[in-house]
C-alpha cells in the first residue's frame, strides 16, 4: 500500500535560498524548548535598549541587522507585530539573497549568540517584548480576538 506524500513541514526549503541565508537559530541544549520557539527580530540599533529595559530576556542572537529574542512558539497569534520587527517562526532565519550584499565570509554574519540567561528558561515573555517593541517602532499595539492572527 502506498502512503501519500506529506512535505517535510519542519524542514525549510533550502532550493528556494543560497544555504547560507537558510537555517534555524539554535538554543544551547542546556536550555528545554518544550514550548517550542519562535524568533523575533528588532533592528540592531534597539538591540542594547531592548535588552536593558526588559525586566527578564531569554536567549539573544545577534547579527550586523537584527537581534533576535527566543519566544515562545505561537507568540505572533493574535498579535501585529510592528513593520520595523521580523517574526521567524520555528526561529527559521530565511533571507533572500537580494537584501543584502554578497559578502567574501557569510558565515560571518550569521546570528550569534550574544545573551543567554545563567539559568531557568531560554525564552524572553513575549507580551513585555511585544509592548517594548511598539513603543519602540512608534506604533500602536494591535491584536486582534481572531485566534488565527
Amino acid at each position: 500500500m502506498d502512503r501519500p506524500h506529506r512535505p517535510d513541514l519542519d524542514r525549510p526549503h533550502p532550493r528556494h535560498l543560497p544555504p547560507e541565508r537558510t537555517g534555524r537559530l539554535r538554543v544551547p541544549a542546556r536550555f528545554s524548548t518544550a514550548l517550542g520557539y519562535d524568533a523575533v527580530g528588532l533592528p540592531h540599533e534597539h538591540g542594547e535598549r531592548a535588552l536593558a529595559c526588559l525586566p527578564r530576556a531569554g536567549c539573544v542572537f545577534g547579527d550586523d541587522l537584527r537581534w533576535w529574542w527566543i519566544v515562545p512558539a505561537g507568540s505572533h497569534i493574535g498579535v501585529v507585530w510592528p513593520p520595523s520587527s521580523a517574526y521567524a517562526v520555528g526561529g527559521r532565519l530565511t533571507d533572500p539573497s537580494w537584501t543584502r550584499t554578497h559578502r567574501p565570509h557569510p558565515a560571518g554574519d550569521r546570528p550569534r549568540l550574544i545573551h543567554a540567561p545563567r539559568t531557568g528558561s531560554p525564552y524572553t515573555p513575549p507580551i513585555p517584548l511585544y509592548f517594548l517593541t511598539c513603543r519602540l517602532a512608534g506604533s500602536a499595539p494591535r491584536w486582534t480576538p481572531d485566534p488565527v492572527g
